[in-house]
């Protein structure tokens, strides 16, 4: 083993040890799950096409029959199905519905009032009363593990 190996693997050593006596292993835990979700891909498939969306970039999607809108950091995609089929494929990525025709991520959200969502680009979003009390127990869970980063 040379000399810059060694030098870089007791740096990356001394790096973890102090990031363990701030944050534990449980924050240790959560900042591996936010990268490993931060390389996750959505495949919005259309008839024609595939796009690869990264996750991360999503800021919510919207439905209007069966046509769904992704809103992403890049512009929109389009394609057909049900927001029941996306939100079992995104809830894990921390996504909720906060209307019967809106999905948006936890991530993105800045502020919740009685009726709407403020996204981070200042983005409305309504809040229904059906899915209030969900979006606002998973925002206040999001909030607490993520309280550590800000």
């Amino acid at each position: 083993m040379d000399l810059i190996t060694e030098i870089n693997k007791n740096m990356i050593k001394k790096e973890v040890r102090a990031f363990l006596d701030i944050y534990g292993f449980e924050g240790l835990k959560q900042a591996m799950d936010s990268y490993s979700n931060l390389q996750q891909l959505y495949l919005c498939r259309t008839k024609n096409a595939t796009s690869k969306i990264r996750i991360c970039e999503i800021n919510y999607l919207q439905i209007c029959g069966h046509l769904i809108t992704i809103y992403t950091t890049d512009g929109c995609y389009h394609k057909y199905g049900s927001l029941k089929t996306e939100l079992e494929s995104l809830s894990q990525y921390g996504f909720v519905r906060c209307t019967q025709s809106h999905l948006v991520p936890l991530t993105k959200i800045r502020s919740i009032a009685y009726d709407c969502i403020t996204l981070l680009d200042d983005t409305t979003l309504p809040l229904s009363k059906r899915y209030s009390s969900q979006v606002l127990l998973s925002f206040k869970i999001y909030e607490k593990r993520n309280s550590h980063l800000k």
